[in-house]
C-alpha cells in the first residue's frame, strides 16, 4: 500500500464574483497568478474533492476563477460558489515545481529543528510568514515562541531538509 499523498495549501477561495458561479482567490504562490499554473486542485470542504480550474484570470488586483463540482461539472450557479467561500486550494506536493537552489517552500521547512551555531536548541519550526521585508520562522519550544527572519546568509546558515533541521546565526535570548 503506498502512502498518501502529501497536499499543500497555495490559497484560499476568498469570495463570489458575479452571478454565473465564479469565485475569488487569495493566492499563497509569489507571483501570485502562478496558482493559476495549476490545473488540478484539491478543494478541503468538510468532502474535499478534486477540482478542476475551468477558467481562471487576474483580475484587478487578485485572481477570479470557474471551478468545477465533485463530478467534474463546471460551477455556474452564484450560490454553489458561495459554498466554498473560505476553502482550502490545495495541490500535491510532487506537482511543485523544484525551488531554485537556495529557496524552499514554507511548507517544507514547518516540523524542521533550529538550533544555534552552537548547538543550543531555539524550537520547531511551526509556521513561516511573510512581514513584508522577509520570510520569518515561528518557532516553539515548549510554552517558548520565538520569531526569526528568514534570511539566508547572515541569519540562517545552514538548511537541511533531509536532516530537518536549520542552523542560524541566533541566540536563545533574543
Amino acid at each position: 500500500m503506498s502512502a498518501p499523498q502529501r497536499r499543500v495549501t497555495l490559497g484560499r477561495v476568498a469570495g463570489v464574483y458575479g452571478i454565473r458561479g465564479w469565485v475569488k482567490l487569495q493566492s499563497y504562490t509569489r507571483p501570485a497568478e502562478n496558482l493559476l499554473d495549476y490545473p488540478r486542485w484539491w478543494l478541503a470542504t468538510a468532502q474535499p474533492y478534486e477540482a478542476r480550474l475551468v477558467q481562471g484570470r487576474q483580475h484587478g488586483q487578485g485572481l477570479v476563477a470557474q471551478l468545477s463540482d465533485a463530478t467534474g461539472a463546471p460551477i455556474e450557479d452564484r450560490d454553489l460558489a458561495a459554498a466554498l467561500v473560505g476553502v482550502e486550494i490545495q495541490v500535491d506536493r510532487d506537482a511543485l515545481p523544484e525551488p531554485p537552489a537556495g529557496s524552499y517552500y514554507w511548507d517544507d521547512l514547518v516540523g524542521l529543528d533550529v538550533v544555534s551555531e552552537q548547538g543550543e536548541a531555539l524550537g520547531r519550526v511551526v509556521g513561516v510568514m511573510d512581514n513584508g521585508a522577509q520570510d520569518v520562522l515561528m518557532l516553539r519550544d515548549g510554552e517558548q515562541e520565538r520569531l526569526i527572519p528568514f534570511v539566508v546568509g547572515p541569519i540562517i546558515r545552514s538548511v537541511d531538509l533531509p536532516g530537518r533541521r536549520i542552523v542560524a546565526d541566533w541566540a536563545p535570548d533574543y
